[in-house]
C-alpha cells in the first residue's frame, strides 16, 4: 500500500501511474472516503470525551435528580458511540479496500506500456542455440526420454498438472542445490518455507487471495491460502517486526513449491511445463533499508545471471513496462532464457523476476526500523527467482538436445546431476 496521506498532494501522478499500469482505481471516490473517514474519527473522538466528562461528572457528590440526568446522558452517549463506530467501521472497510488497488509508484525508468513487446531490452548474454538437426521441444523431449507425464497427471489431477520421471527429478533436484549453494554463497539464510499462508499475509504481499481474478488456491472454510511463490512466506517471516538499521540487510533464501490458478492461461506460451498449476522454486527475499534497496535489486539481477550463465543458457534481461509490473513492483528486470522449442524458431521466454517494491509491501505488513533521529520508517523489501525449476527444465531440454535426442547436463549441475549426460 501507499502512503495514503499523498493521496491528494500526489492525486496527479498516481492517477497518471493507475493509467500507464492499465489499471482502474476511482482515486476522487478514496479521497471522498478519506474524508468522510476524517470526519467520522473526529466525531468518535468527540462522543468519547463527552463519554468521559459525563463519567466524571458521576463522580461528584449529586442529588438523585441531577445523578438521574447523567445517568441518561450516559445511556444516549453509548448508543451515539455505538452508532459512530459503526458508521466508521462501514467507511474505513470501503476505504481500504478501494486503497489497496492503488499500486505501487513506478521506477521513472519503467517503460510505459501493457504488453511483454513494450518491455525494454537491456542486455543479452550468449548466442540463441542453432541445430544442424531437427530440434524438438521439451514436451517432445520428455516424451521420448520418458521423463514427463503430462498425460497421466490430467487423469490424476487435472490439465496443467504433471510427473516428473526418473533424470528429471534428479535434474530438479539438481537445480533446486545448485541455486542454493549460489545463494548461501551470498550470504542468504536458507530455508525451506510453508506451502501455505493466512490470507492477511497474502494480502500484505499484494496478492488477492479469493475472486474471479485470483491466481491463488484458497483453502475452504479456512483464511488460508496454497502459495503461489516463497515471496509470501519470506515476506510473512517478519510480518509485525521492528528493525535496527545496523541488522540490515537481511537477506532470505527460500524454496518451496508454488500453486498457482493460471486461469485463463493457454496458447503456445503455456505449453507443457512452460505454465502450470504446481512447480518448485527457489526465492530470494531482502528486507533493506530505503538507501540500500536500488543497489539491492541490481545485486538480485546479478545473482540470477550469475545462475544462468553457469546453466550456459542465452538470455536477455528485460526492463519490465509499467503494465506488466504487478501492483507491488516500482521496479521489476525479467530474465528470459532462449526455449528452441518454443514458437515457429525459437523465442525467449520468462525465467526469473527480480522486483524493488519499496515500502509498499511494508506498510501492509507493519515492518519498519528507526531511523538516525528515532523517527520510525517502514523498510524496503525486494524479491528475486533464484530459479524456477519447471521453467529452468524446459531450457535445460530444449537448449542441450544432441542429435540423437540425448541432452547433455550443463557442466555446473554435473556435480549435483551425476553425469553429463540424460539418454534412453
Amino acid at each position: 500500500m501507499i502512503d495514503l496521506r499523498e493521496l491528494k498532494e500526489r492525486k496527479e501522478e498516481i492517477e497518471t501511474n493507475i493509467l500507464n499500469r492499465g489499471m482502474s482505481v476511482d482515486v476522487d471516490h478514496l479521497l471522498l472516503l478519506q474524508q468522510r473517514r476524517l470526519t467520522a474519527l473526529k466525531e468518535n473522538e468527540r462522543l468519547r470525551t463527552l463519554r468521559n466528562e459525563n463519567a466524571l461528572k458521576m463522580k461528584q457528590k449529586l442529588e438523585a435528580s441531577e445523578r438521574q440526568i447523567y445517568i441518561e446522558e450516559g445511556k444516549a452517549l453509548k448508543e451515539q458511540i455505538a452508532e459512530a463506530e459503526s458508521l466508521f467501521n462501514t467507511i474505513e472497510a470501503e476505504y481500504i479496500e478501494l486503497a489497496k488497488q492503488v499500486p505501487n509508484y513506478a521506477h521513472p525508468s519503467a517503460p510505459i506500456g501493457k504488453l511483454d513487446t513494450d518491455n525494454k531490452e537491456l542486455k543479452t548474454w550468449g548466442k540463441p542455440t542453432e541445430f544442424n538437426f531437427k530440434a524438438l521441444d521439451h514436451v517432445e523431449l520428455g516424451e521420448k526420454l520418458d521423463l514427463i507425464d503430462f498425460e497421466s497427471a490430467t487423469r490424476v489431477s487435472g490439465p496443467k498438472f504433471y510427473y516428473l520421471k526418473n533424470e528429471a527429478l534428479y535434474l530438479q533436484m539438481a537445480l533446486e542445490r545448485f541455486a542454493l549453494d549460489i545463494l548461501k554463497k551470498h550470504g542468504f539464510t536458507l530455508m525451506m518455507t510453508p506451502d501455505i499462508a493466512k490470507e492477511e499475509i497474502l494480502e500484505g504481499i499484494g496478492f488477492n487471495p479469493r475472486g474471479d481474478e485470483s491466481n491463488i488456491y484458497s483453502l475452504e472454510g479456512t483464511d488460508q491460502c496454497l502459495i503461489g511463490t516463497a515471496e509470501i512466506t519470506l515476506g510473512g517471516y517478519y510480518a509485525n517486526t521492528m528493525f535496527k538499521p545496523e541488522d540490515l540487510p537481511i537477506k532470505l533464501g527460500g524454496l518451496s513449491h508454488c500453486f498457482r490458478r493460471e486461469a485463463g492461461a493457454a496458447g503456445q506460451y503455456s505449453k507443457g511445463l512452460y505454465r502450470v498449476h504446481q512447480f518448485s522454486k527457489v526465492e530470494m527475499f531482502v528486507y533493506a533499508l530505503p538507501s540500500q534497496s536500488d543497489e539491492i535489486h541490481e545485486q538480485l539481477l546479478a545473482i540470477e545471471e550469475e545462475i544462468f550463465q553457469a546453466l550456459e543458457l542465452p538470455y536477455r534481461v528485460v526492463d519490465t513496462c509499467t503494465g506488466d509490473l504487478g501492483a507491488p513492483a516500482y521496479r521489476k528486470y525479467d530474465i528470459e532464457a532462449w526455449m528452441p522449442g518454443r514458437g515457429e524458431s525459437g523465442e525467449y521466454g520468462e525465467v526469473t523476476s527480480t522486483s524493488n517494491c519499496t515500502d509498499y509491501q511494508a506498510r501492509r505488513l507493519n515492518i519498519r526500523y528507526k531511523d538516525e533521529s528515532g523517527k520510525t520508517e517502514f523498510l524496503h523489501l525486494l524479491n528475486g527467482t533464484a530459479v524456477a525449476t519447471s521453467r529452468a527444465i524446459v531450457a535445460i531440454l530444449e537448449n542441450f538436445q544432441q542429435n540423437d535426442h540425448s541432452i547433455r547436463i550443463p557442466k555446473a549441475l554435473v556435480p549435483y546431476f551425476g553425469s553429463e549426460l540424460i539418454s534412453r
